[in-house]
């Protein structure tokens, strides 16, 4: 397809730079097939049955974000992939100024060596010292913050906690799965008085998922890998949901993502520890999941692709139009979607 099919006029005020507070108290547009409601994130119990399942992504952003030096040159860093325990494959900005065995100083003692690009586009980093890489970063990273509010504003203290979901446990992500964001522990407890279920995995989302799409057609874009978990026991549990009559509710397009790659022509979600690089346009056939909870996407992105092949493109052009014109906040700290298109 086009990919111009999927662009949009989006008003640079409709970027959130802050979540909601309380966080549960973003609005929410709900799609029924094509009828729409606007609703409030606390609203959620109320909009979905018993016995459905939410399906989470409990990835932790690690502060992924790096800026140092190779002698007089800047250069910045966001790492996107762990290649073992002391290399990352990273975005790397003024990478013409770094060539392979150079040591780039992060500063707070924190050092790596350049060893070669990747095919991803972006350049292999070995961290010096018998410290944890995590610890590292801890000391010498700030959150990666996506470019649309990092252009904006820098990183803060706040972000910390901000660009964090309840359920983040498994470190590894530098972008968090944002429509998590909405959730807190009474909303938590709302969705179990109501017979709602819950399910957790992991897929720890990379710096490419917001990398531009710059073919003209879909078909020759090249999906970026995330690696993911899904347990034999999480496995288990959502194929019972499914067998009772349950709906499957993605929160997240990470959460879509994994399931939909662990999910055989026969509708069973299998165990999977692998690579992902799934890339869902309209067309797809959805095994796993009958609904998803997520943010408003970018123009032309592989997310909006995505939501699309779920709806149907003219439902969320339409949806989207409404959102802009209603005043709903966009991305990551934005306001969030219930799409059912069952209805």
């Amino acid at each position: 397809m086009r990919v111009d099919l999927f662009d949009f006029d989006l008003p640079s005020e409709r970027i959130a730079l802050r979540p909601a507070q309380p966080r549960d108290a973003a609005r929410m547009l709900v799609v029924r097939g094509q009828a729409m409601d606007d609703r409030v994130v606390r609203d959620l119990p109320a909009d979905l049955r018993p016995g459905d399942c939410l399906v989470f992504n409990d990835t932790r952003v690690i502060p992924a974000q790096l800026e140092g030096r190779r002698g007089d040159a800047r250069i910045g860093a966001t790492l996107h992939k762990r290649i073992d325990l002391r290399r990352w494959q990273a975005f790397v900005r003024n990478a013409k100024r770094v060539r392979d065995g150079d040591r780039i100083d992060f500063g707070a003692g924190v050092t790596a060596i350049a060893e070669g690009r990747d095919d991803d586009g972006g350049m292999t980093l070995f961290f010096e010292g018998d410290e944890p890489v995590e610890l590292l970063l801890e000391r010498a990273g700030t959150m990666p913050l996506p470019p649309y509010i990092a252009g904006k504003r820098p990183a803060d203290a706040q972000d910390r906690s901000d660009y964090q979901t309840m359920f983040a446990k498994q470190d590894g992500a530098v972008a968090a799965p944002t429509a998590a964001l909405h959730f807190t522990p009474g909303l938590m407890e709302r969705l179990a008085s109501a017979g709602i279920l819950t399910e957790t995995l992991t897929l720890h989302v990379g710096a490419g998922t917001f990398l531009p799409v710059k073919a003209d057609d879909t078909g020759d874009h090249r999906m970026h890998a995330e690696w993911g978990q899904i347990s034999p026991e999480a496995a288990a549990r959502l194929n019972a949901v499914k067998a009772a009559g349950g709906r499957i509710i993605a929160v997240g397009t990470t959460s879509l993502r994994l399931l939909e790659s662990a999910c055989g022509e026969d509708g069973i979600i299998e165990p999977f520890v692998d690579e992902t690089r799934i890339f869902i346009t309209p067309g797809y056939r959805f095994r796993a999941i009958d609904g998803l909870m997520t943010n408003f996407h970018l123009p032309r992105s592989t997310l909006f692709m995505l939501v699309s092949a779920l709806m149907g493109l003219e439902t969320m052009q339409a949806a989207y139009a409404h959102a802009i014109a209603e005043g709903y906040r966009f991305y990551s700290y934005g306001d969030a979607s219930l799409l059912l298109p069952e209805g």
